[in-house]
């Protein structure tokens, strides 16, 4: 985990990724410029195969993955190219936005949830 504020229900962002894959290895410095932009915010740099357990039965088809979360809910799944603006916008878009409704895959709402723990017993 990156450092940040301890947070337990305020936002916070999960990369998805393997060690494998290389867009993931060249997202790792974008992400980090992202993390030192965004004080305010938990990050989680997340290798699906080291977390393999936590992770459980949900199936990642495209890397890097990100998952955007306000404590347990969930606000964005999905792919995100490495552009530092790209995922700094999306994260300013979300303050303007409602909170969306639970997710269909119950996999992710699985995740979400051990995430959420995790971040608030950190």
């Amino acid at each position: 985990m990156l450092p940040s504020l301890q947070v337990p229900d305020g936002r916070w962002v999960a990369c998805l990724c393997a060690g494998w894959c290389g867009t993931c290895r060249d997202y790792r410095p974008v992400f980090d410029q992202v993390v030192a932009a965004h004080p305010g915010l938990r990050f989680l740099w997340l290798d699906i195969e080291d977390e393999a357990e936590l992770v459980g039965e949900l199936d990642i088809e495209t890397f890097p993955t990100l998952l955007i979360a306000d404590g347990a809910a969930l606000r964005f799944a999905g792919p995100m190219l490495p552009h530092a603006a790209t995922l700094s916008r999306l994260l300013a878009s979300l303050d303007k936005q409602a909170a969306v409704a639970g997710s269909a895959d119950p996999a992710l709402t699985d995740l979400v949830q051990a995430l959420h723990r995790r971040l608030s017993s950190a």
